[in-house]
């Protein structure tokens, strides 16, 4: 071990690592020079719900007593996780700590390590962020999917900027999100989490929420974070649709689809952190894939940052009980070696396989060297947040910035811009005010909090409910009834799913139908809830489904409500696409509103009645059924050839919304119509807004390759444009196409670009008629 370092007077200098003017790699390099063995491998480990018994007291405080005695040895420790949840009730994380209090916790916690490890090593602090900070008070906006519909990545960045204030203003270092999962079942119950279908749609806002988060990389404003891609890799097209099932994919998809988010987000977004995903890949767990985490990852991508273990996943690689495991490993002791082989940094949540590191290491069956590897990006990271050298925050700025109306007005427009129109007979909204007299809001998503998973509590909550009696006033008489019960309960944390009961729901269907006799509209809140839709992470917490229909006896609710014959609006809530086949056919306006966040209430009442016109566009297409699954747009040309009996057509495709205004798109052509490999041109498009409304328009622009070596999908979002157009005003909309929106692997596995045609498709939507065909000529 090294000494210290002495002046020319004798006395102790700084010590290199500590010196905040040399460079970080030289700080790195003097810091795991001094240190031992088991503070190695301590830097691999975090606590969670630990916290508890390690550092802090009943009520969340930071405890020195337990503090000192659980870190006796000052080896140190490589993460906290989620130092928000301190002090909550069970299964109530979001009654944890307050923005002031986090901070001061986070402040007390990083003094005691950079005090009491012999070294003076700090601590990362992780949080869940998918949608807003989830903690207590935080800003809670739209879930992923629904900001996939937005198709607006300066939206998203701007939202992920906020977030990462928020969170680093506590104390929090690391987020563990933007997920870029791609979702290709929506029996799974982590579609809400994903930003859909589509690797380029994905690829695009999860960039974004990576700028949001880490800014450019220098975290020298202390109002960044790191983000951490997950899950990785596949994760979004499990087996049967549940969760942590095998990822049955060749080379090529697992390529094309769900590592094209992630490859893009590390190389041009510059993203830190990377988890590793609870599935397997032609059979090897990716926890213990070396040749995912170290062939593709680091070495072909240049990856430098670190990655993490998901949730008790290195457990998994042997047996877990309550929920599964992959047995590739004998024990923990293996699990730890398979993993640390494959290249995962960090264990989360709390010391387990990686306890036997230094036994591992004292041994020979791991070596000192493959631990410094895994050890120094981690510490680069935490030099460069400048953890080392000023890692407090100002409980102050917490209680000012977290929440604040700024913050909640950003979420708003969120919401706003999610609300996707999916039909509008008769052109029955936007409702005027002036000329009602009474509606009825009525179903079990009309009166209730609606965030979706990985949620805290905001400071603020507008229901379905609170925002339609707020924007009409006392002139309009607003009737409610709750209708029928999707599940008695429904919150996410709780474990066991009860039904609602038959008989109350049919009496509460009996008192809907009174009260909506008594209006002159009746808007119906339907959908799933957090419960029937959610990560399934043990056997006894389950959120996958093997059907799409509307859950409980809402369709009868439904039935009910259009036999009285008054207009029936419906607004879906939820995580998933469900199969609305009844909805379709008979109700004349249906909006899908995923989970809108805190301002939900507001952004509903303001489309409704014509203050918001409406642009959002399906991320994820809406299948006529389960058994109608795969249903993605993006299929292969003999995917999709027809069914007995049925309609082999989705009931509302990937990239479908409508406006209360129209818009005509004329002269689609192309800058150049023959371009050599490698070479970029343009498709061009005047769209017109026809109607008498401003209104918003994404235009897309998909790619089919005619003849390759391969077989190709029949189409491919490869660009798209959101815009703002006045009444009668155009504009023409250029839309790149570069290289990469023709490559893909061939048959060699070689990434190219093959000359020949390609048709250039332009349009509202993936659906056939709402696109024009161009055609590319592409040479050697």
């Amino acid at each position: 071990m090294k000494k210290p370092s002495r002046s020319r007077k004798g006395a102790p200098s700084r010590l290199p690592y500590k010196d905040p003017k040399l460079p970080v790699s030289r700080r790195v390099a003097d810091l795991i020079g001094r240190m031992t063995l088991e503070e190695k491998a301590a830097q691999m480990t975090c606590v969670w719900q630990q916290k508890a018994e390690t550092l802090v007291d009943p009520e969340g405080h930071f405890d020195l007593a337990k503090a000192k005695a659980a870190f006796k040895k000052r080896h140190g420790l490589g993460q906290v996780g989620r130092p928000s949840d301190a002090g909550a009730p069970p299964g109530e994380p979001w009654k944890g700590q307050t923005a002031r209090a986090m901070a001061e916790l986070t402040n007390a916690i990083q003094k005691f390590f950079l005090e009491h490890s012999r070294l003076g090593i700090p601590v990362i602090f992780h949080e869940e962020c998918l949608h807003g900070h989830a903690a207590r008070d935080a800003t809670s906006f739209c879930q992923p999917i629904g900001l996939g519909a937005t198709f607006n990545p300066e939206l998203v960045e701007g939202l992920f900027t906020m977030t990462a204030y928020e969170a680093r203003v506590r104390g929090t270092h690391q987020a563990l999100t933007p997920v870029m999962d791609v979702a290709r079942d929506p029996r799974w119950g982590r579609v809400e989490e994903t930003y859909g279908e589509d690797p380029y749609l994905n690829t695009q806002l999860g960039m974004a929420a990576v700028k949001g988060f880490q800014g450019d990389g220098s975290f020298r404003d202390k109002r960044r974070v790191i983000a951490t891609l997950k899950h990785f890799a596949a994760h979004g097209q499990p087996e049967s649709g549940m969760n942590c099932a095998p990822a049955n994919v060749s080379e090529r998809v697992l390529r094309e689809t769900f590592l094209h988010p992630f490859k893009n987000a590390i190389q041009r977004a510059g993203a830190i952190s990377v988890m590793a995903s609870y599935n397997e890949i032609d059979g090897v767990p990716s926890h213990a894939n070396r040749w995912l985490l170290r062939q593709v990852l680091r070495k072909e991508w240049g990856f430098k940052g670190f990655v993490v273990s998901d949730y008790y996943a290195i457990w998994e690689l042997g047996y877990r009980p309550d929920t599964h495991g992959h047995f590739v490993a004998k024990d923990k002791r293996e699990a730890c070696q398979l993993a640390v082989e494959a290249g995962v940094n960090i264990e989360l949540p709390e010391p387990d396989c990686y306890c036997h590191l230094v036994e591992l290491a004292r041994k020979g069956v791991l070596k000192e060297k493959q631990l410094d590897e895994l050890v120094a990006p981690m510490l680069f990271w935490k030099f460069k947040l400048g953890l080392f050298d000023d890692p407090f925050v100002d409980p102050e700025e917490a209680a000012r910035v977290v929440g604040c109306d700024e913050h909640r007005k950003l979420a708003l427009q969120a919401a706003r811009e999610t609300i996707t129109l999916l039909k509008n007979e008769n052109n029955l909204v936007p409702l005027d005010p002036s000329k009602l007299r009474s509606i009825a809001v009525i179903g079990p998503n009309a009166n209730r909090l609606l965030l979706g998973g990985y949620s805290g509590l905001p400071k603020h909550n507008v229901t379905v409910l609170d925002g339609i009696k707020s924007r009409l006033g006392d002139g309009v008489n607003v009737l409610y009834a709750e209708g029928c019960k999707i599940t008695l309960g429904g919150s996410w944390q709780q474990d066991e799913v009860v039904p609602s009961a038959a008989e109350e729901d049919r009496r509460q269907i009996t008192e809907a139908v009174g009260i909506a006799e008594r209006a002159e509209v009746i808007v119906l809140a339907l959908g799933g809830n957090e419960q029937t839709s959610r990560e399934a992470w043990s056997l006894k917490h389950l959120g996958d489904c093997a059907n799409l229909d509307l859950p409980g006896r809402q369709d009868d609710l439904v039935r009910a409500m259009l036999e009285t014959g008054k207009p029936v609006i419906v607004l879906l809530f939820g995580g998933r696409p469900l199969s609305i086949n009844q909805i379709a056919k008979h109700v004349p306006v249906i909006f899908e509103c995923w989970y809108l966040g805190q301002e939900c209430g507001r952004a509903v009442a303001e489309v409704l009645f014509g203050d918001y016109n409406p642009g959002g566009k399906l991320p994820i297409t809406i299948p006529r059924s389960a058994g109608h699954l795969p249903a993605f747009y993006n299929y292969k040309p003999s995917a999709r050839r027809g069914y007995l009996w049925d309609d082999v057509s989705p009931l509302f495709p990937f990239g479908f919304g409508l406006s209360y205004t129209t818009f005509a798109l004329r002269n689609v052509r192309l800058k150049k119509k023959n371009i050599k490999r490698n070479s970029s041109t343009q498709v061009l498009v005047e769209v017109t807004n026809t109607g008498s409304r401003p209104g918003t328009e994404v235009v897309q622009m998909y790619v089919r390759d005619r003849i390759s070596s391969v077989t190709r999908p029949v189409k491919e979002l490869k660009a798209f444009n959101r815009i703002l157009l006045q009444p009668e005003q155009t504009q023409t909309v250029a839309l790149d196409i570069t290289p990469e929106s023709l490559a893909f692997y061939d048959v060699n596995m070689k990434y190219v670009i093959e000359p020949g045609e390609f048709e250039i498709l332009v349009g509202t939507s993936s659906r056939e008629g709402d696109l024009q065909k161009v055609i590319l000529t592409v040479t050697d």
